[in-house]
């Protein structure tokens, strides 16, 4: 139980820093280490805060609960052991709408203070965030009807048997849930995280009036539900190397796999970042609806 509690929020920023480090190699570039995001968080951590008079305790106290949230919602997947006696509960709708919290008090904080920036990254925030609802539960209720059960330790056992059944919609379901990774993380496609451009930017318009400590925890969060929503993808769509018991080799060996199931993920990350560009705000609905599309075919299939 503790190591779901800490690992998510102990690795989060070197996947940032890993992300970050690859996609300069691709651009023939030497970037900085990836241990550069535990400095800036060092660095931020004791730096003086400006908060504005007109915030109020929404602003103030906005990056402890959507930190909260990420570590509630990283306690509750499997990450390296199905085992329900060392987790969480891990029904999927209590993830879904525990980080649909962290959304909404996110989205509130960067409306409080009354900033233009603010307001115009809130807004864009819910309304790609309400698109991708839709395909989030639709992608793991496939799963859900295969394993016969809503508890994410349960499916994760259940796809690893049988996985050459449902192969296909398995894979169809992986594609939308994809889609939704990068929208709910604000990653290219959605948005650009490396800039402050106030025409492309969604998160960062809404963390743009945080500084010092609270600055660091929406940051931390912010890789904390990237590493949330990889390791969903790793471990509930490719269920092998979780452990079963808490035998040192086998949490050994599925602390391993868990590492290159990531790692494989970040690589395709950096690889979509560095080769292609951000769409249109308006064009981003037509790639949820598509992501929501798939998910309902492999529902479908499923059920015949």
């Amino acid at each position: 139980m503790l190591l779901q509690f800490i690992l998510i929020p102990v690795l989060s920023p070197l996947g940032i820093g890993f992300i970050k480090k690859i996609k300069a190699k691709l651009q023939n570039r030497q970037g900085a280490s990836v241990l550069q995001p535990y400095k800036d968080l060092w660095k931020l951590f004791h730096k003086d805060e400006v908060i504005s008079t007109d915030a109020s305790w929404i602003f103030k106290f906005a990056p402890f609960i959507v930190f909260t949230v990420t570590l509630i919602a990283g306690a509750c997947i499997p990450i390296f052991i199905c085992t329900p006696h060392y987790t969480l509960s891990g029904d999927m709708l209590l993830l879904i709408y525990t980080l649909g919290i962290g959304t909404f008090f996110l989205a509130l904080a960067g409306m409080d203070v009354g900033s233009s920036f603010g307001g115009l990254g809130s807004s864009r925030e819910m309304t790609t965030s309400a698109l991708a609802e839709g395909g989030f539960i639709f992608s793991l209720l496939t799963l859900a009807l295969i394993g016969g059960s809503t508890n994410m330790l349960g499916i994760s056992k259940s796809i690893a048997s049988e996985y050459s059944i449902y192969i296909l919609p398995v894979i169809l379901a992986f594609i939308g849930f994809i889609i939704v990774l990068l929208c709910e993380t604000k990653r290219y496609p959605f948005d650009n995280p490396a800039t402050h451009l106030e025409l492309t930017m969604i998160h960062e318009a809404m963390i743009l009036e945080y500084s010092g400590k609270r600055l660091a925890l929406m940051e931390w969060s912010a890789a904390n539900k990237f590493l949330i929503f990889a390791t969903i993808g790793a471990n509930l769509f490719f269920p092998w190397g979780l452990a079963h018991d808490i035998h040192i080799s086998s949490l050994i060996f599925s602390l391993v796999a868990f590492v290159i199931k990531t790692s494989m993920f970040y690589i395709t990350i950096a690889i979509i970042e560095s080769s292609m560009a951000k769409f249109r705000f308006f064009r981003l609905p037509d790639l949820l609806i598509i992501s929501f599309i798939l998910n309902v075919i492999a529902i479908g299939m499923v059920r015949l």
